[in-house]
C-alpha cells in the first residue's frame, strides 16, 4: 500500500510539473524556439531512445560515475574510520580538509586536463573529488559519535583491531556513513555533467553540450531531465544499499 501511495505521488507530481510547464509558456507566450513545450520535449526524449544514443551516453556516464564515486566512497569510509579513532592526526588533517572541501571540483580542471588528459579520466577525477569530502566528513562525525558504552564493553570483552573497527565502530556509525554516501551521491552526479564537459566527447553532459552548439534546446531539456531522473534512481539504490547493510547488521 505504501510503495502504491508512492507511485500515485510521483504521477501526480510529474502531471503537475508538465501542466505548470505548459501554463508557464501559454501565460508568457514565450517563443517555443526559446523554451520548448513539454510535446517537444517529449519527443526529443522519445527520438534519443529510438536511435539509441541515449543508451550509449548513459552507460558512458555511468562508467564515470561509479569509477569515480565508489573508489572515492571506499577510500574515504577507510581514512574516515581511522581518523575518527585518531584525534591527533585528524586535528592535524582537519584544517587542510576545511581549505579543500569548499574550492568546487571544476576548479581544478585546468590541472586535471593537463594531468590526466582529455577523455573519461577528468570527469572520473571531478567526480571522485566531489564524493570524497561529504562521505570523508561524515564519517569522522560518525566514528566521533559511537557511544562510549560500546567501546567499554568491546575492552570488557578484549575485542581487538580489526574486529572492534569492523563489528563495533562501523555499525555504530553506519547512520552517518549512509548520510554522506547519499551527499556524495548528489554532488558526485551534479559534477559529472561538469566534467563530461571538460574534453569528452561522449555522455549526459557532452549530450547537452553538443545540444546547445546545434541550437537544439529541446534536446537540451531532454538531456536535464534524463540527467535528474538517473540522479533520482541513483539515490534510491544508495538507499536500497543501505537498507540491505542495515539488515545485515540486525538495525532493522
Amino acid at each position: 500500500m505504501k510503495s502504491l501511495n508512492k507511485t500515485v505521488n510521483i504521477i501526480t507530481a510529474i502531471f503537475l510539473a508538465v501542466g505548470f510547464w505548459q501554463i508557464g509558456i501559454w501565460v508568457t507566450d514565450i517563443e517555443e524556439a526559446l523554451f520548448p513545450p513539454p510535446l517537444d520535449v517529449a519527443q526529443a526524449i522519445v527520438s534519443l531512445f529510438a536511435d539509441g544514443t541515449i543508451f550509449e551516453h548513459i552507460g558512458i556516464s555511468m562508467f564515470r560515475f561509479l569509477s569515480g564515486y565508489l573508489s572515492a566512497a571506499l577510500l574515504a569510509i577507510i581514512l574516515g574510520l581511522i581518523l575518527g579513532r585518531m584525534t591527533y592526526l585528524w586535528n592535524v588533517v582537519d584544517p587542510i580538509v576545511q581549505v579543500l572541501r569548499p574550492v568546487a571540483p571544476i576548479a581544478w580542471s585546468p590541472f586535471i586536463v593537463l594531468w590526466f588528459g582529455i577523455g573519461s579520466a577528468p570527469a572520473i577525477v571531478i567526480i571522485f573529488i566531489a564524493a570524497f569530502f561529504p562521505i570523508l566528513l561524515t564519517t569522522v562525525s560518525g566514528v566521533k559519535k559511537v557511544d562510549e558504552t560500546y567501546l567499554k564493553l568491546a575492552r570488557n570483552l578484549e575485542i581487538r583491531q580489526p574486529s572492534l573497527m569492523w563489528k563495533i565502530i562501523f555499525p555504530a556509525a553506519f547512520p552517518a556513513i549512509a548520510s554522506g554516501l547519499h551527499i556524495g551521491v548528489g554532488t558526485a552526479w551534479i559534477f559529472l555533467v561538469s566534467g563530461e564537459m571538460v574534453g569528452a566527447q561522449s555522455g549526459l553532459g557532452y549530450l547537452i553540450v553538443d545540444a546547445r552548439n546545434l541550437l537544439r534546446l529541446d534536446l537540451v531539456l531532454a538531456g536535464i531531465i534524463l540527467i535528474g531522473i538517473s540522479g533520482l534512481l541513483l539515490d534510491r539504490m544508495i538507499g536500497l544499499l543501505e537498507k540491505w547493510i542495515e539488515k545485515q547488521w540486525g538495525m532493522l
